[in-house]
């Protein structure tokens, strides 16, 4: 009797992880992308892995070198770190953190992107210096299986796509690629070559980042640059579909920087867009 009903408790079990691993894949097959979530809309939440599962958002983007305990935290909960935002300096010494090499370490195998951005240093003048620097994180991470994907942000070295790209041809490494982020894009004003940046990306995109926004118009801060997806006057589904069209099948995340409001709302705001987006582009049909 005893055996009898441990049998059928670990049917039981085997029948619920079924389940959720058949739901996993459900969710994933309607939507071109993973969708993850930047760490800075998780904030105040008490339990990020259960309320994005619950979503279903693929994961999340993590901050930092020290991030090994979260991979296997969001792991355990089926979901992925996708990647990990992380500095070198043009203007520095040491350029970048030694930590570096111990956290590759710690993340091979993972799949864990680092999401690298480049600061300091004079604008367009030392790219020479720049790709010195990426080569050597490069280097670290390669023998580990890791990527790197230059992470363009208003004001630093790397500023825009455009940047990401002349430094990532100089720097001539596999692992070494780019990504497109939404909003810093539009704020340095590059919005209207947005057809462009994707196809001379393309070939070496890693990472995109989308966030609800308005058209740049002059004096438009974050506030009207970063908003829930779903929400401003930019055409983010016209977006996805220009990425969709270029061949782009890999993670996107989501920016909240400085997001007001309910994070758990705005997360929710958030899906029900992104799901509106995957139905209009015909995902998981094709």
């Amino acid at each position: 009797m005893r055996f009898a009903r441990s049998l059928v408790v670990s049917s039981l079990f085997v029948v619920v992880l079924f389940s959720q691993a058949s739901s996993l894949r459900a969710a994933e097959a309607q939507s071109c992308w993973p969708f993850f979530v930047f760490d800075n809309g998780l904030r105040g939440i008490a339990d990020p892995p259960k309320l994005l599962k619950e979503l279903g958002y693929a994961g999340m983007g993590a901050s930092g070198l020290k991030v090994a305990g979260l991979v296997k935290q969001y792991q355990d909960a089926g979901l992925k770190v996708f990647s990990t935002y992380v500095a070198c300096h043009v203007d520095k010494t040491p350029a970048y953190d030694p930590l570096f090499r111990d956290a590759v370490r710690e993340l091979q195998g993972t799949g864990v992107i680092l999401w690298l951005t480049v600061l300091g240093g004079t604008y367009g003048k030392e790219d020479e210096k720049a790709a010195g620097i990426v080569r050597q994180i490069a280097d670290l991470a390669e023998p580990c299986g890791l990527r790197v994907a230059l992470y363009p942000h208003t004001g630093f070295y790397v500023a825009t796509t455009a940047d990401a790209i002349r430094l990532a041809d100089r720097i001539d490494r596999k692992n070494v690629g780019v990504a497109i982020n939404l909003c810093h894009e539009l704020m340095t004003d590059q919005g209207f070559r947005l057809d462009a940046t994707i196809r001379e990306a393309a070939p070496r995109l890693f990472l995109v980042s989308i966030n609800g926004a308005d058209v740049k118009q002059p004096g438009y801060g974050w506030d009207r640059l970063i908003q829930p997806l779903g929400r401003g006057n930019f055409d983010v589904c016209a977006f996805l579909q220009k990425l969709k069209l270029a061949g782009y099948r890999g993670p996107i995340g989501l920016q909240s920087y400085a997001v007001p409001g309910d994070p758990v709302q705005n997360l929710k705001d958030s899906m029900a867009a992104w799901r509106d987006y995957q139905k209009r582009l015909g995902c998981g049909s094709d």
